[in-house]
């Protein structure tokens, strides 16, 4: 090679490192799965080259913590898939950016921020759900339950498990729901009966599911996304969604006001919001934030949609603190170690 191509070389490589060195890494906090951050991050990054993401991933309530115990100095540029009611709590605190992506109208209204413009757009709806081990349930002639109700019969005591709300949003969820659909009286009470047949609680969602699948509950109270998917690698479980109605959180995408890099994470956000992303949502949740798009879980047996409880988001988020402290004070001694 001559000396003018060797330079040629040289010169084109130390431009190719000169992009690779712009290119602007967001730092993003998330609590989804980590089986779905993979084909989020590849496609967003295929649509925007100049960005890389870097996860920071936990369960819901570690990720709320975390964010509210660095607001004097926040590390995060983006929050992309945590709980909308986490989120309305930092924003409460005054810690997400105003913006609104392009596409915004194409979402529906009750999946995005009413502020205008917006501090946070959702992405998903997810809701809770029962993994029931069939084979278990036979060996223990235990008859499937149907209801929340169902639950605190006598019969499933000690064969139950549940994430602890104060680490996991799935959790959470599912006590804001109790609270709202059966009034505060009525669902502590059904709470107090349920705790006399929980094993143990976890600190992650998807954990009592995997438990379920595993044999070592029978019962475990999770969500759907993750119920569908357990039973669609083979698990001996059934899917449940109970007969009352299903709590039910969005999960949610915003910018920290803090951030240095706005223009790289309004690029997540717009992604965030056209038919491509929720496309890939789909494939996880039966309810996505553009209209249209949504398809079935095919192990996920009636409409999530229309079992959805009456979900009175600020009141969950307002309320969420005395509403923990008292799930801890009463079942929190069930909690499994870290």
């Amino acid at each position: 090679m001559s000396i003018r191509n060797l330079c040629t070389a040289a010169a084109l490589a130390l431009c190719g490192l000169s992009t690779i060195a712009r290119a602007q890494e967001l730092t993003v906090y998330t609590a989804l799965e980590a089986d779905q951050t993979k084909a989020y991050q590849a496609a967003f990054e295929k649509a925007n080259a100049g960005v890389k993401i870097r996860w920071v991933r936990d369960s819901t309530g570690v990720v709320t913590a975390k964010l509210l115990a660095e607001k004097s100095n926040p590390q995060a540029d983006v929050i992309f898939g945590l709980a909308a009611t986490s989120i309305m709590l930092l924003d409460k605190e005054g810690m997400l950016m105003a913006y609104a992506p392009g596409g915004l109208d194409k979402i529906k209204p009750a999946m995005r921020d009413a502020a205008q413009p917006p501090k946070w757009v959702g992405m998903d709806v997810w809701a809770s759900a029962l993994c029931f081990n069939t084979i278990e349930a036979g060996k223990k002639k235990l008859a499937a339950p149907t209801s929340w109700a169902d639950l605190a019969k006598a019969d499933y005591r000690g064969q139950i498990a549940m994430p602890n709300p104060a680490s996991s949003g799935t959790g959470y969820l599912m006590v804001s729901g109790w609270l709202q659909l059966m009034g505060e009286d009525k669902g502590w009470a059904f709470m107090d009966a349920l705790h006399q047949n929980i094993a143990a609680y976890t600190h992650s969602g998807s954990k009592p599911c995997r438990q379920a699948a595993a044999g070592e509950y029978t019962v475990g109270l999770s969500f759907e996304y993750r119920a569908n998917r357990t039973k669609k690698d083979g698990a001996p479980i059934d899917v449940v969604l109970p007969s009352e109605g299903l709590g039910w959180d969005m999960e949610a995408a915003a910018i920290m006001a803090t951030t240095k890099k706005a223009d790289a994470a309004k690029k997540l956000l717009d992604w965030s919001v056209t038919p491509e992303a929720n496309q890939l949502y789909a494939q996880n949740f039966a309810i996505v934030a553009v209209p249209g798009i949504q398809a079935r879980l095919e192990h996920i047996k009636g409409d999530v949609e229309k079992m959805l409880v009456k979900n009175d988001f600020t009141w969950a988020a307002t309320n969420r603190e005395r509403i923990l402290n008292e799930w801890s004070r009463r079942y929190g001694g069930k909690t499994e170690k870290q």
